[in-house]
């Protein structure tokens, strides 16, 4: 069983237990002995097998199970500890067991509370709020089933309950309170002086375009969705003059996996303003890295990707030979994209498909009717691959992989979740049951160039409170905080620095550091063992642990976030900031 089915199985039997405890109470309380005892006994069996759960997630990580031993195993002890003497000793009238049941059920539910609410890390304030809970349930419950303890239980009771919520409110809020991350930051900026040889122009405007035969409102770059194909051959200078036609919330252009100087990356409070409507901004900057890219607002992101401010940059290292097809997907007011396209192709000719995938979610993609070989991924060419026959590429939100192949006489067909997007022909190839490549096994391996790590941090991706500010909100979390709370990562320049990125989440979270390539070092504690795996966006599935490395070898700001841009919205966004 993987960690990520360990932490659903936790969770539903968590709720099975509470769910019995506090069934068993109510039943208890209206008197009906076999349903009462029946649900007990449930309870009792989801508490013992939590425990083998909880251990099993302790093995895979404690970053998996800290919560859980701290805060959930304790008050499950209590649960059964309160309850269990009871049921062995029930009487004959069911009901004076109702209290220590709907207390056992009130324990397990604040400690799944503390799970889904709270999160990473575990702490001494939410396990104080979780016991002043239960003991005010408790309390509330007993009176109202008549139940009459002595005037000194009564009060110790309320001590207790008002103890422990002035307590953990104050260690939940006051001492959490993280630095904020000093926007507006000026990093010292090497500005291109070269004549530009390749100029663009890119206006941002709503728009009314066609997407799979319908038309629907978008935001687009002249126009059209996605924005024109910016090209450029190494050596070339680009400069990309922004203009905002009437984009409320302001564009700018982030070079995705394109590691630009800071001052051209396009996060707006970072490293430029955000371009307002009647405004316009210049980018200029060197075609130093051949490979397949993509460009994007990176104001308002989630809303302005979606809506169509996008576009594909692609670096060619010489003249092109052979044809080369860009694919970029995205999902328009519901209607995938692109629109299927059917090409005859000379046998023989050398093919490159460029995939990009320029939405928030991974798509399954598969080549049927010719052997192929993955030359690069983003952007960066693999070393050794070898041909791939039926066999499919899960590409995650944000990221490329270069497909090439010789046309074969027959015709051939790529496949984007079962839909034709591109095909020579008819091809009628079932793809859904082919197997998934595995990046970090393909290729032919080489030694990882560093032997010691300058700095280490541990990212754990979650779900729930953030409990860094008097106002709490729920958002997915990095460490128990989320942006502007999460505190910067300090590099030097020159370090070597190691990411251990843990998901404990139950969403995928596909992950892009800004300005950087990581190199893949190992993925639930298994080394890669392929071509060097050098990404700029990786989804870490639930239950997953990624360790990544790289050089600080681009100084300023960066971005740091999950590339499902709703969760970066909802908070999932750090810096790397050098010193």
């Amino acid at each position: 069983m993987t960690t990520g089915s360990l932490l659903v199985a936790d969770l539903v039997i968590a709720v099975l237990a509470s769910a019995a405890w506090l069934g068993g109470g109510a039943a208890s309380a209206v008197r009906r002995r076999p349903l009462a005892l029946g649900l007990a006994a449930v309870a009792l069996l989801a508490t013992l097998a939590r425990a083998i759960t909880i251990t099993a997630l302790a093995r895979a990580g404690w970053w998996f199970a800290a919560e859980k031993v701290l805060i959930a195993a304790p008050l499950s002890l209590a649960a059964v500890g309160v309850a269990g003497p009871r049921l062995l000793r029930a009487p004959g009238d069911i009901r004076a067991v109702a209290v220590p049941l709907l207390f056992a059920g009130y324990a397990t539910s604040s400690a799944l509370l503390v799970t889904i609410l709270h999160g990473y890390p575990a702490s001494a304030g939410a396990g104080l709020l979780a016991v002043a809970g239960v003991v005010a349930a408790t309390v509330i419950s007993g009176r109202a089933l008549g139940a009459r303890p002595s005037r000194t239980v009564s009060r110790a009771a309320l001590v207790v309950a008002v103890a422990a919520l002035l307590t953990g409110t104050g260690l939940t809020v006051a001492p959490g309170a993280a630095p904020a991350v000093p926007h507006d930051h000026g990093s010292p900026a090497a500005r291109i002086t070269d004549e530009p040889t390749r100029r663009f122009t890119l206006t941002a405007a709503t728009a009314t375009v066609d997407a799979g035969g319908r038309n629907v409102a978008a935001w687009a770059f002249n126009g059209q969705v996605p924005g024109p194909e910016l090209t450029a051959t190494v050596g070339d200078v680009l400069e990309v003059t922004l203009r905002n036609r009437d984009i409320g919330r302001g564009v700018t252009l982030h070079w995705h996996g394109y590691d630009v100087p800071n001052d051209q990356d396009g996060v707006p409070g970072v490293t430029q303003a955000a371009v307002r409507p009647g405004q316009e901004f210049v980018y200029r900057f060197r075609a130093d890295q051949a490979g397949t890219y993509w460009y994007h607002t990176h104001s308002a992101s989630d809303v302005g990707v979606r809506m169509g401010l996008y576009g594909v940059l692609v670096v060619r290292p010489g003249p092109v030979t052979g044809l080369d097809v860009t694919v970029p997907v995205h999902t328009l007011a519901g209607r995938p994209l692109p629109a299927p396209k059917v090409e005859e192709v000379e046998a023989g000719l050398p093919v490159r498909l460029r995939l990009i995938n320029t939405d928030s979610t991974t798509h399954r993609y598969a080549l049927a009717g010719t052997a192929f070989r993955v030359a690069a991924i983003d952007g960066v060419d693999l070393r050794g691959p070898t041909p791939l026959v039926d066999t499919a590429v899960l590409i995650p939100a944000g990221g490329r992989y270069d497909l090439v192949f010789d046309a074969p006489a027959t015709p051939v067909a790529l496949f984007v979740d079962g839909r034709a997007v591109y095909s020579t022909g008819p091809v009628s190839t079932a793809t859904g049951a082919w197997r998934v490549l595995d990046p970090l096994r393909y290729g032919a391996t080489a030694a990882v160039p560093w032997s010691r790590f300058d700095k280490t941090f541990t990212l754990v991706l979650d779900r729930g409170l953030d409990l860094r500010r008097l106002l709490p909100r729920y958002g997915h979390t990095v460490n128990g905080a989320a942006d502007p709370d999460i505190p910067p990562q300090v590099v030097r320049l020159g370090d070597v620095v190691r990411f251990t990125i843990v998901n404990r989440s139950q969403v995928v979270h596909p992950w892009h550091l800004h300005g950087h390539h990581v190199l893949v070092l190992a993925r639930d504690g298994e080394p890669a063992t392929g071509s060097p795996l050098w990404l700029d966006s990786f989804d870490v599935r639930p239950g997953e642990v990624w360790e990544v490395a790289f050089r600080a070898d681009n100084p300023g700001m960066w971005a740091n976030h999950c590339h499902n841009l709703a969760h970066a919205d909802a908070g999932m966004t750090l810096h790397l900031m050098y010193s």
